[in-house]
């Protein structure tokens, strides 16, 4: 299994990130390539999605799916089709790390574990003489710059105002 592991302090209530995270169709504004996303369900474990994705010359539509919630700490969820991938958001209420001019200070970490081996080559009308495993080595560097650019456009939106913004790349992740 390959990881994405990446999180950064924001200055708003834990439960302020979980309603945020929990819009889940909102996240096409932040990817360079989500364009848009399609929600059935509440939110709440069972609620499915449809994730459109475009890159080069190919467009694929992902399908997740919540598979746990415990508000306001936690959102896991999964791929349920073509991929085996697995992800959770967690949100972690931080009162030592809270500046003095802050009123809160909570850490959000987004893991995702995925077999890019898993991956099925007819989700994808590949072009000519472009092979999946050409497709998934390009891909992989561009899902850790998706997680990076989302996390720090989230923060922006989450505190109100643009900011520098630490990431912390974990390298030894803990399953989800």
């Amino acid at each position: 299994m390959d990881s994405v592991d990446v999180s950064t302090v924001v200055y708003v209530s834990p439960e302020e990130v979980y309603e945020f995270l929990m819009d889940f169709p909102g996240y096409a504004r932040y990817s360079k390539y989500l364009t848009d996303v399609e929600q059935r369900g509440d939110g709440t474990p069972g609620t499915q999605y449809a994730l459109r994705f475009a890159w080069w010359k190919l467009s694929y539509t992902a399908r997740s799916e919540v598979v746990a919630v415990d508000p306001p700490d936690q959102i896991d969820w999964k791929i349920t089709k073509d991929l085996d991938a697995t992800g959770r958001w967690q949100i972690t209420s931080l009162p030592e790390e809270r500046p003095a001019d802050e009123d809160h200070a909570t850490e959000v970490r987004l893991t995702v574990n995925f077999d890019p081996g898993s991956a099925s080559s007819s989700a994808l009308d590949l072009p000519r003489l472009v092979s999946m495993d050409w497709v998934i080595e390009k891909v992989k560097p561009l899902i850790q710059e998706e997680a990076e650019r989302v996390v720090e456009r989230i923060v922006a939106d989450l505190e109100g105002h643009r900011r520098d913004v630490e990431l912390t790349i974990h390298t030894s992740p803990d399953a989800v």
